[in-house]
């Protein structure tokens, strides 16, 4: 089956963030041209290798790394690449990452007119000392600027990340970072909760001893108090971590939490061609060497590391775990899993409504554990 969402990974960041564990490489002056090279490649193999029709792109995903640093004229080479393979209408969206450090007037603009329509910035915080402790290079007042260069260009539908959880002897605000989010008036707004990634700067910080993560109810509280202010200021929390103005959820993700069959290309990128998942090798000039040295129509597998057929099984509990992390909530099947909804819903972990169950921000907190119960109680009645 042909993919209708398709997600791009440029690798290249300034530095790497303490907390990150991306297939990264530290690059401040990457070559765009090297990275289309490779992109269109594994693209075109992909093609070739599946005999694929033109495709019918629904969304693009453009994410790292850090796209941004790619310059001008990347994202229109990008957009040349896909109109070899694919087609796309008036509803296409076209997200990209960005960072305010690297996010100007100009660079807006030329996204605009190649064709990017929803800009994703990574704020983080707008702490100064807990941004040096991530190792981010902009400012607390970055964010703004590069929400006002989107705007002067016509990018519309904005993006903001957030991290909670950050160390407690950082003295971070968190309550203060929303007020300033909210300040911004983005429209979709994405939370992440700090983890100490073994392969990441702060996984060998937390394992030696240097540093510790905020605790669990410290955790918790954070994640609770975003979404009632977030959901306060009119967001929709329509995904455990993800919240928006109506209108404005992103299309690309909801693929992913729907199950639908997407392509990664770039170094380290995940695919899903039912029943297949597979994943590129991650590292930058390995990646471009066994795609470029493939030769075709074998440049598409010349960049796979790895591979695995989702079993029934496996593919049920991701299906109970997906759709229970959206606000669309899971279908109700089988009398113990009503069961099981009652309980949950006494417990203040979701609602119910039209035969289905959905998770509310205190049961979000508990997805995963949630979800295998979900799933398990299914197969018990079977």
């Amino acid at each position: 089956m042909a993919p209708d969402y398709i997600y791009v990974h440029a690798p290249f960041c300034a530095r790497r963030c303490s907390y990150c564990d991306f297939a990264v490489t530290v690059d401040r002056s990457p070559d765009p041209g090297a990275w289309l090279e490779a992109i269109r490649a594994e693209l075109l193999g992909h093609v070739q290798r599946h005999r694929w029709p033109r495709l019918k792109l629904r969304t693009l995903y453009v994410g790292g790394g850090t796209p941004s640093l790619l310059g001008d004229g990347a994202m229109a080479g990008l957009a040349a690449a896909l109109r070899d393979c694919a087609d796309t209408d008036e509803t296409f969206e076209w997200t990209a990452e960005a960072n305010p450090e690297h996010f100007s007037a100009g660079l807006a603009k030329d996204w605009r007119a190649a064709g990017v329509n929803r800009l994703s910035l990574g704020a983080q915080t707008f702490d100064p000392e807990v941004l040096r402790w991530m190792g981010r290079l902009h400012g607390p007042e970055g964010p703004a600027r590069a929400i006002a260069a989107a705007r002067s260009a016509g990018l519309s539908n904005v993006s903001i990340d957030l991290i909670f959880g950050v160390p407690a002897r950082l003295g971070r605000d968190w309550s203060g970072d929303l007020d300033r989010a909210i300040e911004l008036d983005c429209e979709h707004v994405s939370l992440y909760g700090l983890t100490a990634e073994k392969e990441a700067p702060l996984g060998r910080w937390v394992a030696d001893g240097r540093e510790t993560l905020a605790d669990e109810d410290t955790y918790a509280e954070e994640y609770l108090m975003a979404a009632e202010r977030l959901g306060a200021a009119g967001y929709v929390h329509y995904e455990v971590s993800n919240f928006a103005r109506p209108g404005f959820e992103s299309r690309h993700n909801r693929a992913y939490w729907t199950g639908a069959p997407y392509l990664g290309l770039g170094p380290g990128a995940h695919s899903y061609l039912p029943p297949h998942r597979f994943w590129n090798v991650r590292d930058w000039a390995a990646y471009r060497t066994r795609v470029l040295g493939a030769g075709p129509p074998a440049e598409a597998a010349g960049a796979i590391d790895g591979s695995e057929r989702v079993d029934a099984e496996t593919s049920s509990l991701e299906q109970a775990w997906l759709a229970l992390r959206t606000n669309d909530g899971a279908r109700l099947e089988t009398p113990a899993q009503q069961r099981m909804a009652d309980t949950w819903t006494a417990r203040g972990w979701a609602v119910q409504a039209g035969g289905r169950v959905r998770l509310t921000a205190e049961g979000w907190l508990l997805l995963d554990r949630l979800a295998v119960e979900f799933e398990t109680s299914a197969l018990k009645s079977a």
